[in-house]
């Protein structure tokens, strides 16, 4: 009877040792992710240096004072993989405009990632974020989701979920973004 006492309480004390273990595993990765709300719509967007897919680093800062979209995504995601055409058309299009789209995968896999970029022909910046830090430091739990960045570095608008990217009216506020005040002249 003592040994069966003893052992629920070494249970007892087991579970509440790994309780409190995970409590205070969730706090310290709650404080080291930051806000769990994320980059809000009128706050900057933080800096990010991060492997680009095939070669180097690439970071926001190389963009400053352009429009920036940053698309976070997976090649696993079928919205993502549904996105992605209309996202690539998008870029080519708005590219002359001075608007940049950078799409942060979170994919594992560098060389699925490789293939799935050449397959579907993908020419804007991939970039690489395995461990989805940068993607929590935005506030993103779901793919894909996309920041748009105005020149100064501003989040002015922020796209939840798979969207078509030829919508004009994305175009045009997009477009506005990078050219104030033509909208008058056009």
């Amino acid at each position: 009877m003592v040994v069966a006492t003893m052992s629920k309480k070494n249970v007892g004390i087991i579970v509440l040792g790994g309780l409190v273990f995970v409590s205070l595993v969730y706090w310290v990765l709650r404080v080291r992710a930051g806000s769990p709300e994320g980059v809000a719509v009128g706050e900057s967007a933080p800096d990010f240096a991060l492997p680009a897919l095939g070669h180097g680093t690439a970071s926001l800062d190389e963009y400053r004072h352009k429009v920036v979209l940053v698309n976070f995504w997976a090649t696993w995601c079928p919205p993502c993989v549904e996105e992605s055409p209309s996202l690539e058309k998008f870029a080519e299009a708005m590219r002359p405009q001075g608007v940049v789209v950078i799409g942060v995968s979170v994919d594992q896999d560098p060389a699925a990632l490789a293939k799935f970029v050449a397959d579907h022909h993908l020419t804007f910046p991939i970039l690489r974020d395995p461990y989805q830090r940068l993607a929590h430091r935005y506030g993103t739990y779901q793919f894909p989701e996309t920041y748009i960045l105005d020149r100064d570095g501003r989040v002015a608008d922020k796209v939840v979920g798979e969207w078509d990217w030829q919508d004009p009216r994305l175009v045009d506020f997009v477009r506005d973004l990078a050219h104030p005040g033509e909208r008058a002249s056009r």
